[in-house]
């Protein structure tokens, strides 16, 4: 694929959640390998690209910068909330890492105020950990925040079960909050992310877990006992819920609650935008 062909590609995908790049993001993000003043020069002269305030739009979507100013400043005392009460949830018995996912991981809160995380947790409590995140979300819902243990997985489950642009985007776009070595290890097992977003690379930081003393009680025999009970009755709560199928996975390793379908509808308007775009004629040069 070209460059240029690429951009407009880029630009397409987060034009769906109203979110213009800076030249930065437009490289970091882009769909084929490239430098980054090779990024800048192409966008310069591609059709359908504007350049705005420091911003990369496509056209007719100038709207969108004003947009994304609005919500990063309306997300910014959301942010700081949510990487604080990120770093409690990494204290939580047998979590292991926690990043902050979704619209606010990029100050791009609209509607759903939700702070949503990815949690690691210790093989075999998964559904403890869950439990332990749970109840802490009932202390911020009292404060009035809604925080969102989306996905929680094991240790031993760090390999993406699908490998599409969706996913690799979730991944790089997440923030980690705690357990660095956790994160790294994610990285690792997943080369492929970096077949879809070349130029992206993980985000920087240290900041590791040490056990918490509250998994001394739960090892063992009665905490066996009871990670089996609340998996059980969970996934048989879950399967009865709206929604419950195509994109939500209940297993002893994975705990992942997308109800919404949130990845197949953002695939089918990825499609239509670059339907819209005629990106095969461009690669003709039509």
């Amino acid at each position: 694929m070209n460059i240029k062909n690429a951009i407009v590609e880029t630009l397409a995908y987060s034009d769906i959640f109203d979110y213009p790049l800076t030249a930065e993001e437009l490289h970091r993000f882009l769909v084929a390998p490239a430098e980054r003043h090779e990024v800048e020069r192409c966008a310069a002269s591609t059709p359908n690209v504007f350049f705005e305030a420091g911003y990369y739009f496509l056209a007719g979507r100038s709207e969108i910068v004003d947009i994304r100013k609005r919500r990063e400043s309306a997300s910014r005392k959301a942010y700081r909330r949510a990487m604080f009460y990120g770093r409690i949830l990494g204290r939580l018995p047998f979590v292991r890492m926690v990043a902050l996912t979704g619209s606010l991981a990029m100050l791009n809160l609209s509607k759903n105020p939700d702070m949503d995380f990815m949690i690691v947790a210790a093989h075999g409590h998964v559904w403890t950990a869950r439990a332990f995140a749970i109840l802490f979300g009932k202390i911020t819902h009292l404060l009035g925040d809604t925080i969102c243990p989306n996905l929680i997985i094991s240790e031993r489950t760090l390999e993406w079960p699908l490998h599409d642009l969706y996913s690799a985007r979730e991944l790089f776009q997440m923030i980690p909050i705690t357990g660095s070595d956790i994160y790294i290890r994610l990285f690792a097992v997943n080369p492929w992310t970096k077949s879809l977003l070349p130029n992206a690379v993980p985000e920087t930081f240290n900041a590791s877990n040490s056990l918490n003393m509250g998994e001394f009680f739960l090892r063992g025999t009665l905490g066996s006992k009871f990670e089996n009970w609340e998996m059980t009755r969970k996934i048989a709560r879950f399967s009865k819920q709206a929604g419950f199928g195509a994109e939500t996975v209940f297993t002893a390793d994975v705990c992942q609650g997308n109800f919404d379908h949130h990845r197949k509808w953002t695939d089918d308007i990825y499609r239509e935008r670059l339907s819209a775009l005629d990106i095969e004629k461009m690669e003709r040069g039509l």
